[in-house]
């Protein structure tokens, strides 16, 4: 797709473009389920179900990380909900709007070992005991498509999953190559890692972004106050059939 097919809004304003490091040729995998149902701020108060399956989770993943093709295995729990929904799935209500309040990713060497380990007997028993206590989970083998730089999962810090869904992949990664740029300049992003499914037939989301930022204040006031954000990036987004379901996350 060329940039020609972008849909652009004159009037949005104008950004920098991003800045992207090449792809890092690993594959992804992204378990996630829904556990609590919760206002956009009240992810704090967490149920006996979900507290359980993170214990449970935690004692799991000692086996996935010995897997010699896993560079590393992290798991969150919701923190918020923020806006960035956008008026496209008001249309498609067939899309399952994601409220995934536990997530596990696991990095692996190459996209290939990434199938591999989700078919391990080892992640295996996370996504069993996952689907026993989730209302609806989900599933990821991807790959690394785009790349700002690498995720830092060593520390504490708030984690996006912006959970896409569009009615083309194509367009929808050319909307986000033209809407990073304002994440970069208004929130000083600098981390990125943007993921592909494998196989987009029977997948719930088109792309899938995670990125980090140190606190809430990095990220939030520029997501609740900033017109920019509504104009520029929801806007050209609902432009190009496109949206985002943006959730923020601590680790758990």
């Amino acid at each position: 797709m060329t940039n020609h097919d972008l849909v652009r809004l004159k009037d949005a304003g104008t950004f920098p473009k991003v800045s992207l490091m090449e792809p890092n040729g690993r594959g992804y995998v992204l378990l996630a389920g829904e556990l609590d149902r919760r206002p956009p701020f009240g992810y704090f108060v967490e149920s006996a179900v979900k507290k359980r399956l993170i214990a449970d989770i935690k004692v799991l993943l000692p086996a996935l990380n010995a897997l010699d093709t896993v560079e590393e295995a992290t798991l969150f729990k919701a923190l918020l909900v923020p806006p960035g929904r956008g008026a496209y799935l008001k249309n498609r209500p067939e899309v399952h709007v994601a409220r995934f309040d536990v997530a596990l990713l696991v990095r692996v060497t190459t996209p290939n070992g990434a199938a591999g380990i989700a078919a391990s007997p080892e992640f295996g028993a996370i996504e069993a005991r996952m689907n026993e206590a989730a209302k609806h989970s989900y599933r990821m083998v991807g790959a690394n498509l785009r790349r700002i730089d690498e995720v830092d999962h060593s520390r504490e810090g708030v984690f996006l999953f912006n959970y896409f869904f569009a009615a083309d992949e194509a367009q929808n990664l050319a909307v986000w190559d033209h809407t990073a740029g304002w994440f970069q300049d208004q929130t000083g992003l600098d981390n990125s890692v943007l993921t592909r499914p494998l196989d987009q037939r029977g997948a719930q989301y088109t792309i899938i972004n995670h990125c980090r930022w140190d606190r809430l204040n990095d990220i939030v006031p520029s997501l609740l106050f900033k017109n920019s954000f509504r104009r520029y990036v929801l806007g050209h987004f609902e432009a190009n059939d496109t949206a985002a379901i943006p959730i923020l996350y601590r680790l758990a």
